[in-house]
């Protein structure tokens, strides 16, 4: 299967808002101001630049040109300037006799000045921005200086981990994707990271040769070609790089373990759910703090309740400048069981319950046994309605597809709105 053909379907709309991380690179800022100054460090600090090697300072261009009389430049250098436009051109061309080939500029000015913008291009300087910007927008900015131009948007990854083992976050991850795939239309890979007990094979009724562990345990074989091997078809836009489920190996992996095959993903595919097992070790960290979205699932319970908040607190301060992650209940109305309310669970953590999936053993367990989503078992009621509502809400797509609308939709609600 190819995977430069295989997931072209049907990718518009996501990965619009994914900003990439960047590669190992080398960034020196010079600010001028405190608030610039706050706002690169929270830049530098964030998960994007995890391979960045970077440094903030103050000074202005007029530093760098100093600092870079005898010193090689770095990868990129940003400039924040509140001078006259002269003498920031004046600083540029001085900066420009000690620049390396390949250096590149960008330049946070004071001034929406269209002028200074050509001349700045016209110098070969990257980008003009314009303060006030955030982490994000900067972030934004330095991703796109190595995205080649026409490249496809990158992949959205999803990292979905339960808050205590049991609480069924393997099916629900297993069960979004299909969701992601199929109601959605996006073409989706399903990636079970629990080497020794993955059941997304089981799940899916595959029972592929390769697979994820092929991947880990021979980085330097996994190029794109080999991952198209490793990818089994679950169907049309979904596919499955499943879990041995052996234990002839340990699992003791780095902390960069998945680092090479979550970026071949990311350039491949335009959605990446992850079934992140219930284990804490430092590639289970990595892979949550560097997912684009995080889905907390959850039973209804003090120990679901204790671990989710431990992971929210730890999202709040590795992803500062992301989304807090999403919170599933799952396995609510068990028998005889008591329960914390949804809206308690809520306030305690200081978010809203995506969506709360009832318990129903039947359905649960007809899918388990059969190989089968709770969709090919169930098409309607509450837990697929909710497993799509999942689905929409961590893909970014307001609802799911729902056939073809008239071109005239939107102007008749317009009128029927007039007329009431």
């Amino acid at each position: 299967m190819d995977t430069g053909q295989a997931f072209e379907t049907q990718s518009q709309g996501f990965g619009q808002d994914v900003v990439a991380p960047l590669p190992r690179i080398t960034l020196q800022a010079f600010c001028e101001t405190p608030a610039i100054a706050a706002m690169m460090q929270s830049a530098t600090a964030d998960r994007r630049m995890d391979k960045a090697h970077a440094r903030v300072q103050m000074g202005g261009p007029a530093a760098a040109v100093e600092a870079f009389r005898s010193a090689p430049t770095p990868n990129i250098i940003v400039l924040e300037t509140v001078s006259d436009p002269a003498v920031l051109v004046a600083h540029l061309d001085a900066l420009a006799q000690s620049c390396d080939a390949g250096t590149k500029v960008v330049v946070i000015g004071h001034v929406n000045d269209v002028q200074l913008y050509r001349d700045l291009i016209r110098r070969g300087v990257s980008e003009y921005l314009i303060a006030p910007l955030g982490p994000l927008d900067m972030l934004r900015t330095l991703s796109e200086l190595y995205v080649a131009p026409g490249a496809r948007n990158l992949g959205r990854m999803i990292a979905v981990i339960g808050a205590k083992g049991g609480v069924g976050a393997s099916t629900v991850s297993h069960n979004v994707a299909w969701a992601i795939a199929r109601n959605l239309d996006a073409s989706t890979v399903i990636v079970d990271l629990d080497i020794a007990f993955g059941t997304a094979g089981l799940d899916f009724n595959q029972d592929p040769p390769q697979g994820v562990a092929e991947a880990v345990f021979s980085p330097e074989r996994l190029d794109a070609n080999m991952l198209d091997r490793l990818l089994s078809r679950c169907s049309d836009n979904l596919a499955l790089l499943s879990a041995p489920a052996m234990l002839d190996k340990l699992c003791d992996l780095p902390e960069d373990a998945f680092d090479q095959l979550f970026d071949l993903l990311r350039a491949s595919v335009p959605c990446v759910v992850l079934d992140v097992p219930h284990v804490w070790s430092a590639w289970v960290k990595r892979a949550l703090i560097g997912a684009d979205e995080v889905l907390i699932v959850a039973a209804p319970e003090l120990a679901s309740l204790r671990n989710a908040k431990n992971l929210m607190d730890l999202a709040r301060a590795s992803r500062p400048n992301d989304a807090v992650p999403r919170l599933v209940l799952n396995q609510v109305g068990l028998p005889k069981r008591p329960e914390i309310d949804a809206a308690e669970f809520a306030k305690a953590l200081g978010v809203e319950v995506l969506a709360s999936i009832p318990f129903d053993a039947q359905v649960f367990g007809t899918a388990a046994n059969n190989g089968q989503m709770i969709a090919e078992v169930q098409s309607g009621g509450k837990i697929n309605e909710a497993l799509i509502q999942v689905a929409s809400a961590l893909t970014g797509r307001g609802e799911a597809k729902r056939g073809k609308r008239s071109l005239f939709e939107p102007l008749v609600a317009k009128l029927k709105r007039r007329r009431a």
